[in-house]
């Protein structure tokens, strides 16, 4: 018997993942809020939280924050002794993410930095910051490159970076038109992957995924 690739989605968040109702309501409220349903899957947001717990991983910084869904696996992930810096360019979106991780009890583990991330990473460079153990990019991915860069700035040997949306559907394989939004996420994804891939400081991978979210997939790294 078939069946549709979020149904399965639907399957395994029921019987595995184990989804706490106030990440599911905090993703409720967020739509209800008129914000875009692109935050990661159910799914996607616990593996984000294992991979925190796997790698021992404390200090955290998240770049794209839209209604907190991923902000709150994270803050999870890290414990009570941990802490979530997430970075978010829409005043709306940070209000609706403040008001979900405080209704999720993870509040107090999260700063949300408002304004461009492409600023507050240069701030937190300013500010001489503790390196972050794990950086979560799912945000413009026309800037994709250049939070990469940042956020080797902003590590250690041994941390990881995660880096969200980088088959789109496959139009990864060839260049974007530079005069439509989709064209050049397209090709900030592209340059991200190139990046990934040759710079020495960096041991990566790259997965497709199919869900929920259609054909897509994530890269995953770790800074030498």
């Amino acid at each position: 018997m078939g069946a549709e690739p979020g149904q399965v989605d639907d399957y395994l968040r029921a019987n595995v993942v184990d989804e706490p109702r106030a990440y599911a309501d905090g993703r409720a409220a967020a739509h209800a809020a008129g914000l875009p349903q692109i935050e990661v899957s159910a799914g996607q947001g616990k593996l984000l939280k294992l991979l925190v717990v796997l790698s021992g991983a404390r200090r955290v910084l998240e770049i794209g924050t839209l209604g907190g869904y991923s902000t709150s696996w994270l803050a999870d992930g890290v414990g009570p002794d941990g802490h979530v810096t997430t970075c978010e360019f829409e005043q709306r979106h940070a209000d609706v993410a403040r008001s979900n991780l405080d209704a999720a009890g993870l509040g107090d583990r999260v700063d949300i930095r408002l304004g461009a991330a492409r600023d507050t990473l240069a701030a937190l460079r300013r500010e001489d910051a503790e390196p972050f153990d794990l950086v979560f990019i799912d945000a413009d991915k026309e800037n994709n490159p250049h939070y990469v860069l940042e956020s080797l700035e902003l590590t250690r040997s041994g941390s990881i970076i995660i880096v969200d949306n980088v088959v789109r559907s496959g139009s990864v394989l060839h260049p974007g038109d530079a005069s439509t939004d989709e064209g050049r996420a397209t090709n900030g994804t592209r340059e991200v992957l190139d990046i990934l891939g040759s710079d020495p400081r960096l041991e990566a991978t790259a997965l497709q995924t199919t869900g929920s979210k259609g054909w897509d997939g994530f890269a995953l790294a770790v800074v030498r």
